[in-house]
């Protein structure tokens, strides 16, 4: 089968390696995968796309290459061009309006592409923008379509009730999705809308690690934005270290708050125990997983209300994978992997946060059952085995159902 994955920037930059998995799984099952970026910034992630490199259709959002194709598409067929524009006019505001606009040439872009290559499905992750794209060229090559949905694009809402209407499936990635949709006022439609976890690839089976002698390392993969939460983590450490436990803290990642959490590091005189790694590439994240470096990862998010919360994040369930112990929050859909697989603490607590992590670390027979339930929650509700084979049906279910109306 042909697929075109419509994605924000990946395989450029690292905000989306999460994606990697998915692609690779239907790429691994025969199937041709077209990738596109929505707006490619940043260096090309080559070396864990491997064959999937060959794959990338690159343009840039507004580049001539798009404006001639856009004329051309709407030139051809002006009056499907008509009516997909005037499914933009239904944005909720202006800027909601304007944004759309903004992909609107690159959507027409898409269609030429799409019915160029043959392409069957297309799929884009995100239900804003990119699925804004996907929802322009299916009104204009009647491709089936169909998008994921994470957490701030639902709260975005961008035509979220046109799109639901429009493709032939809609995808969220937890419970905790689909009742953020119904908060925004959207009717989710049952007979299209459904939950798939995003899934991640096992590692071959490994054991319950051993506690770590020496140095006990608190790893926090996250990037450093307010709603992950590092500060109660920092504060929890000072406890830690008050308590006399040897560790470090680790944290992998970059943002906005990079600057203001270091000046916390030094006030609390954790200096010497805290390391900001930056942004490290993915395989070497699985790698510190692989070689059993990690005690314990830990991610203190928090909820900032309006939608503005952790979905499932894919980094605690990559570690749970290794059968490293984790450490979270009941925020977001983050309860939906923990339950019975990690441990759930409440959110901007660092008593309690201090409290897990030291059990984890001090405690071998509670670690290495925490480790255990981890490995043994992802094998079963978050493999990427078996959210693809879903997603694959699903995908051709559409391609039979419109092959059978024509």
């Amino acid at each position: 089968m042909k697929i075109a994955y419509i994605t924000s920037t990946f395989p450029y930059g690292n905000g989306e390696s999460f994606l990697f998995p998915e692609m690779t799984e239907i790429y691994s099952r025969g199937n041709e995968l077209i990738i596109i970026p929505m707006h490619p910034r940043g260096p090309l992630s080559v070396d864990p796309l491997a064959d999937l490199s060959r794959y990338v259709l690159h343009e840039r959002l507004f580049s001539l290459n798009v404006l001639s194709a856009a004329l051309l598409e709407s030139l051809h067929h002006p009056v499907r061009t008509l009516k997909s524009f005037k499914l933009l006019l239904k944005s909720r505001n202006t800027h909601v309006f304007f944004k759309n606009i903004a992909v609107f040439l690159k959507g027409l872009w898409l269609a030429v592409n799409v019915r160029m290559l043959g392409v069957e499905h297309i799929h884009a992750h995100w239900a804003s923008t990119t699925a804004t794209m996907a929802l322009i060229a299916s009104e204009q090559t009647a491709i089936p379509w169909s998008f994921t949905a994470h957490r701030w694009d639902i709260v975005d809402n961008n035509l979220l009730q046109v799109k639901l209407a429009h493709s032939s499936f809609s995808r969220f990635i937890s419970n905790s999705a689909i009742r953020l949709a119904q908060q925004q006022g959207v009717r989710v439609l049952p007979d299209k809308s459904f939950v798939l976890h995003m899934g991640v690839t096992l590692p071959d089976e490994v054991g319950c690690r051993s506690r770590p002698t020496g140095k006990q390392i608190i790893f926090c993969p996250a990037n450093l934005i307010p709603v992950k939460g590092h500060k109660y983590l920092i504060e929890a450490c000072s406890i830690l270290q008050s308590r006399g436990l040897d560790f470090e803290l680790w944290i992998a990642g970059t943002g906005i708050l990079r600057d203001a959490l270091e000046k916390q590091v030094n006030d609390l005189e954790l200096t010497d125990v805290c390391r900001f790694l930056g942004q490290l590439p993915h395989s070497d994240v699985l790698s510190l997983y692989q070689q059993g470096s990690v005690s314990v990862v830990v991610l203190p998010s928090i909820d900032m209300g309006n939608g503005l919360h952790e979905g499932i994040p894919v980094a605690l369930m990559e570690a749970m994978c290794f059968s490293v112990p984790v450490v979270s929050t009941y925020t977001g859909g983050i309860s939906e992997l923990l339950e019975g697989g990690g441990v759930l603490v409440p959110a901007e607590n660092p008593a309690a946060l201090a409290a897990a992590i030291e059990k984890l670390v001090l405690d071998d027979v509670h670690r290495d059952r925490i480790a255990k339930a981890g490995r043994e929650r992802v094998e079963t509700g978050f493999s990427v085995k078996m959210v693809v084979s879903e997603l694959l049906g699903r995908f051709k279910m559409c391609n039979a159902a419109l092959t059978n109306r024509t």
